[in-house]
């Protein structure tokens, strides 16, 4: 039974009130993305968004990836992985225990019945990694696909046979192991940059991400020693730590000319800012930054994935179909503004499209021991608004006064129309929650403002469909009576796609 999902889980869905005999962490406030123009706009090319739909994801998936650390914590054994469905709206989860599917679902994630556990599966991939020296040049990559439940291990089309070789007599003829075919080797990408360009001796490659005293990068860029310029040709730094192959990692300890800054070129004219490194989680959208392609986008494919490269086996990288070229290895790679890794290689190309790995930055960060330079705003406000009318979730007059109706007004960038979606799963303004009316579950409650108490009644979640839903009612947001008019009241009603149920952030 899940009996630890408290402030984290709330993000997507409410949970109880924290017993009485609990000591709870005070909740804090969600820091949404607020991706720039220019990373919004990839993402609308590369994924077919319109930039309401970029938006909510980088929302949506920001949650997901706090309530999956949860759910793998709390369901141990039984966690069979976590994803999300194709548009990015909603956090599977495998389970091993159809037991646990009510808890799953009551933390606001969807249960998925599979045949074995992540670990399970880790476990089998960790077979084929002891045994990587025996995987020829055609075997690919190899990894765990938790949407499959299954280990895939790709291989070149017209060599499947390699694949089949290298896996005899390593106890996977249970179905855990499929070989699926791959059309190009993935190799290293030298010459490559994602950020701003620098030069290790006679190569090129490019900064990924400003850690204290200098910068991460690809570790197949330069060996430990090799002193390195920037793009403007002046003396930068020397490289101190490089691993390659085994893992793909390397950082640049520069002199005191340069500044360590939390920001990745857009190449849209401006910067990309760092907030953090929260691991984003398979499906969700990630965009990269490099000289050749500039950014492009797409989304997380795998974890762990073990790459076959031509000078050996790299372990632990993502798998992306965002392109990637010659000209754009070691670069940035971010999920919103929150930093996911450092390009190493791949296949295909921005014409025909492809398939990119970069190498997960925490771990990187963890063996040099270094700390990424972030620019993490406080958590701030923002507006609810109604996709039918375009009129803002508001608090009368700013009136805090508990039981006070919210209403529909127009948008006026004021404190009571700036809601911040607290850890607890609470949405707070002016000090205060928003609460469906001495808890009901029947359609018509009113929505009002009370002060913060823990009760699921003050639990609500943005979906990626734009509904905002109190899990416990499990009823929407409603603006009362298809009112229009500034002063409308809203209630929680059965949930059924109208306009009058449809919400997003501003």
């Amino acid at each position: 039974m899940i009996n630890k999902l408290t402030a984290l889980t709330a993000l997507f869905a409410g949970l109880s009130a924290v017993p009485t005999t609990a000591v709870a962490a005070e909740p804090e406030a969600v820091a949404l993305p607020a991706a720039s123009p220019q990373v919004l706009s990839a993402m609308q090319r590369d994924l077919r968004l319109t930039p309401e739909q970029a938006e909510r994801r980088l929302v949506t998936e920001a949650l997901a990836a706090r309530l999956e650390h949860s759910l793998r914590d709390d369901l141990g054994d039984a966690f069979g992985g976590a994803w999300l469905n194709e548009d990015g709206s909603k956090l599977i989860v495998g389970i091993t225990d159809a037991a646990q599917a009510d808890a799953v679902r009551r933390a606001g994630a969807e249960p998925r019945l599979v045949a074995r556990s992540e670990k399970q599966l880790e476990k089998v991939k960790a077979e084929l990694d002891r045994n990587a020296r025996f995987a020829g040049r055609s075997v690919h990559t190899w990894y765990v696909d938790v949407t499959t439940n299954t280990v895939v291990v790709t291989a070149q089309d017209f060599a499947l046979w390699s694949a089949k070789s290298f896996l005899a007599g390593l106890g996977t003829e249970d179905g855990s192991v499929r070989v699926v075919p791959s059309k190009e080797e993935p190799r290293t990408m030298y010459d490559l940059r994602g950020g701003d360009a620098y030069y290790p001796g006679n190569a090129r490659c490019s900064i990924g991400f400003s850690v204290n005293g200098g910068f991460v990068t690809a570790g197949h860029c330069g060996g430990v020693g090799t002193t390195t310029s920037g793009s403007n040709g002046a003396a930068q730094g020397t490289v101190r730590g490089s691993t390659f192959p085994g893992n793909d990692i390397g950082w640049v300890q520069v002199n005191g000319s340069w500044a360590s800054l939390p920001w990745v070129n857009n190449y849209a004219g401006g910067v990309a800012n760092v907030a953090g490194s929260n691991e984003a989680a398979i499906g969700a959208s990630i965009c990269r930054s490099g000289s050749t392609t500039g950014w492009r986008c797409g989304v997380i494919q795998a974890k762990n994935v073990t790459v076959n490269y031509a000078q050996g086996a790299v372990y632990g990288m993502t798998q992306t179909n965002a392109c990637c070229e010659g000209g754009d290895s070691g670069g940035s790679w971010l999920s919103g503004d929150q930093a996911q890794g450092v390009t190493s290689g791949g296949s295909g190309n921005c014409t025909t499209g492809g398939t990119t790995f970069f190498q997960p930055l925490r771990p990187l960060l963890s063996a040099y021991g270094l700390t990424l330079t972030t620019s993490a705003p406080a958590p701030t406000g923002r507006a609810i608004v109604s996709n039918w009318n375009g009129k803002c979730i508001d608090i009368p007059n700013s009136n805090t006064t508990d039981g006070t109706p919210l209403q529909m007004w127009d948008c006026n960038g004021t404190g009571a129309q700036s809601w911040t979606f607290y850890s607890d799963g609470t949405l707070r303004a002016l000090g205060k929650c928003m609460d469906v009316a001495w808890g009901s579950t029947a359609n018509g409650a009113v929505i009002q403002l009370v002060a913060c108490n823990g009760n699921p009644a003050q639990k609500f979640v943005l979906s990626g469909a734009g509904d905002l839903v109190n899990p416990q009612a499990n009823k929407c947001v409603d603006i009362k009576e298809w009112n229009g008019n500034s002063g409308a009241r809203l209630q929680t009603w059965e949930c059924g796609g109208t306009a009058n149920q449809k919400w997003f952030l501003r």
